[in-house]
C-alpha cells in the first residue's frame, strides 16, 4: 500500500508501507526505514535486508526535510538507512539530525566506497557504510551490530576500568614517550584490554611514536559526546600491533578547547569497555586537570631534574593534590645521578614527596625508537626495564628481578 506523510513542508514526500504485521514478528526484530530516491538501488537493499534480523517497515522515495525528522523519530524505527548518491549533502544533513535527536541507528549506502565520504559520514553519526552490491551476509552482520546496541540503559552497574593519567610539569618533559611505551608494556604484561587516549591537544604525537595512522581523533570523540557509546567509540580507535587500542590526536593542527562534560563522557565510555585507560594529558591545567585528578586511579607526574620543572611540580602538587596525594606517582625522567647538580635530598624537598620512579637517560634508544616509530618498551634496554616495572606494578604483578642492579631502576618510596 502507499501512504502519504504530511510534513511541515508544503511539498509532500511519498513513503510505501509494507502490510506485514511487525507485531507478530517478535520483539527482537529490527524495524527499518529506507530513504533513497534511486528506486532500483533501494529495492535491492530491501531484498538484502529481508531475513530473521530485520524487516523493512517503510520506504521513503525522496529525502525528507529536516523539519520532518521529529516525525521519523516518533515512528519508532530502530534503524534508518539513507542513500548518499542522489544528494550527498542532503543525506549527510539527515544523518546528523536523526542521530542528534534520537537513539536510532543510522546507516548509509552508496554505489561506491569513497574514503573521504566515509569519514564525513562517520563524523555525521552514521554507524555503517554499506556499498553495492548488497550481500545478505554483510547486511545481516550490520543488523546484528544494530541489535546489540539497542539497549539504551545498562541493566546493571558495571565496574569501571582503571584510569592512569600521564602529565608533565612542563612541555618537553617526555610525557608522550613514557605514556606510549607504558601503554604498550601494560597491554603486553597485563594481557587485558588497554586504551591510550591522546589528550595532548592540539599537537599530540602518540600515534606518530607508535607508527600508526588514525582517520579519527580525540576531537571527533569530544565533538560527538552525545553519541558516545561502546560502538561509536570503537569506530574511532586504531589497534597497534601490540594489541593496544589508541584514540589519537588529530593529524592536523586543531585549535580546540576541551569541554569538561564531553571529556567526562569520553572517560566514562572508555572505562566501561577497557580494563585500563591511559591518558596522555601533556601539560593540561585548569578544569581539565581537576577532572583528571578527580577521576584517575593513578596520576604519573613526569618531570626532569631542573629548577623550572621541580618548581612547576611543586606548584601542581600543592594546587591539585594534598589529600589526593596517594594517587600521585612522581616520575623523574632522563635521570642521570652522576651529573646531578641538585642532590636527591633537595629534589625530594622541592617536590614535597619522594619520587616513585627514576627513568634513566637513554638518548640513543629513545631517538632510534622515535625515528623508526617502534616503541622501545618491549626491548632489553635499561629504560625499557623501568617502563615494564611501572606497567607490572600498575596491573598488580610482581616486579621482574633485574639481572644486574643499575642506577635509578625500580620502585622508590
Amino acid at each position: 500500500m502507499v501512504a502519504k506523510m504530511q510534513g511541515p513542508r508544503s511539498n509532500q514526500f511519498v513513503m510505501s508501507v509494507y502490510t506485514q504485521d511487525t507485531d507478530t514478528l517478535g520483539a527482537n526484530l529490527l524495524t527499518v526505514a529506507l530513504i533513497g530516491p534511486d528506486e532500483s538501488r533501494r529495492r535491492d537493499l530491501a531484498v538484502a535486508i529481508a531475513g530473521p534480523q530485520a524487516t523493512v517497515a517503510q520506504e521513503f522515495r525522496e529525502y525528507p526535510g529536516l523539519d520532518d525528522v521529529p516525525q521519523i523519530v516518533e515512528a519508532g524505527y530502530q534503524v534508518v538507512i539513507i542513500e548518499l548518491d542522489s544528494n550527498p549533502e542532503q543525506a549527510l544533513d539527515l544523518v546528523e539530525h536523526i542521530g542528534a535527536h534520537s537513539n536510532v541507528t543510522v546507516m548509509v549506502y552508496s554505489a561506491r566506497a569513497d574514503s573521504d565520504l566515509l569519514v564525513r559520514c562517520m563524523r555525521a553519526g552514521a554507524r555503517e557504510f554499506l556499498t553495492a552490491p548488497f550481500l545478505q551476509s554483510t547486511i545481516a552482520e550490520a543488523m546484528v551490530r544494530a541489535s546489540v546496541r539497542r539497549p539504551a540503559i545498562k541493566t546493571s552497574k558495571q565496574a569501571l576500568g582503571r584510569l592512569l593519567v600521564f602529565t608533565g610539569a612542563k612541555g618537553g618533559s617526555g610525557v608522550t614517550t613514557i605514556a606510549t611505551n607504558f601503554a604498550v608494556a601494560l597491554a603486553h604484561e597485563s594481557e587485558q584490554k588497554v586504551l591510550l587516549i591522546d589528550l595532548d591537544l592540539p599537537l599530540g604525537a602518540a600515534a606518530l611514536d607508535l607508527g600508526i595512522t588514525a582517520p579519527f581523533s580525540t576531537v571527533d570523540a569530544l565533538q560527538n559526546a552525545n553519541r558516545l557509546d561502546s560502538n561509536f567509540l570503537s569506530r574511532l580507535l586504531v589497534k597497534h600491533d601490540s594489541g593496544l587500542s589508541v584514540l589519537a590526536a588529530p593529524d592536523k593542527y586543531a585549535s580546540v578547547s576541551i569541554p569538561v562534560e564531553a571529556l567526562e563522557k569520553l572517560l566514562t565510555s572508555a572505562r566501561q569497555d577497557f580494563t585500563y585507560v591511559i591518558v596522555d594529558a601533556g601539560s593540561a591545567t585548569g578544569a581539565v586537570y581537576n577532572l583528571l585528578v578527580d577521576s584517575a586511579t593513578l596520576i604519573y607526574l613526569i618531570a626532569q631534574v631542573s629548577i623550572s620543572e621541580l618548581r612547576n611540580s611543586n606548584r601542581l602538587i600543592s594546587e591539585f593534590f594534598g589529600s589526593r596525594a596517594t594517587k600521585l606517582q612522581i616520575v623523574l625522567n632522563r635521570f642521570t645521578p652522576r651529573s646531578l647538580v641538585i642532590d636527591e635530598e633537595s629534589i625530594t624537598k622541592a617536590l614535597t614527596l619522594p619520587p616513585t620512579w627514576k627513568v634513566p637517560s637513554d638518548y640513543p634508544v629513545v631517538r632510534q625508537a622515535q625515528n623508526s616509530a617502534t616503541p622501545f618498551a618491549l626491548g632489553d634496554s635499561p629504560i625499557a626495564s623501568v617502563i615494564r616495572q611501572m606497567a607490572r606494578t600498575a596491573c598488580g604483578l610482581t616486579a621482574v628481578p633485574e639481572k644486574k642492579k643499575r642506577f635509578g631502576l625500580g620502585l622508590f618510596g
